[in-house]
């Protein structure tokens, strides 16, 4: 299973800072969601380094997580060379995670 089977994405940017929240399908889902989605988890799957800090946001009464990543976009999108780093693709990358059944 991957977390597009629990969760669905909502992303933005703003600057040098990346907004995902992630938003499980059902709210029976968010406390396994919850415990698989780590800081750690969300680092490994972006690529990312100590560098950009991550804060977690636990929504329950959403079914959400929100991560909001410190330093991530090279200076914001309109600064930066980086190959389309919005949080769009973040989005749809974090999506693409394994998760253990």
């Amino acid at each position: 299973m991957i977390l597009r089977d629990l969760a669905h994405a909502r992303t933005g940017d703003k600057g040098d800072v990346s907004n995902i929240a992630v938003v499980a399908h059902d709210p029976a889902a968010y406390q396994r969601l919850s415990a698989f989605l780590t800081p750690a988890r969300v680092r490994a799957r972006l690529g990312l380094d100590e560098v950009q800090t991550i804060q977690r946001h636990e929504l329950p009464t959403l079914s959400a997580l929100n991560f909001v990543i410190h330093g991530l976009l090279a200076g914001g999108v309109t600064r930066s060379a980086a190959l389309d780093a919005h949080g769009k693709c973040l989005g749809a990358w974090l999506l693409g995670l394994e998760v253990a059944d």
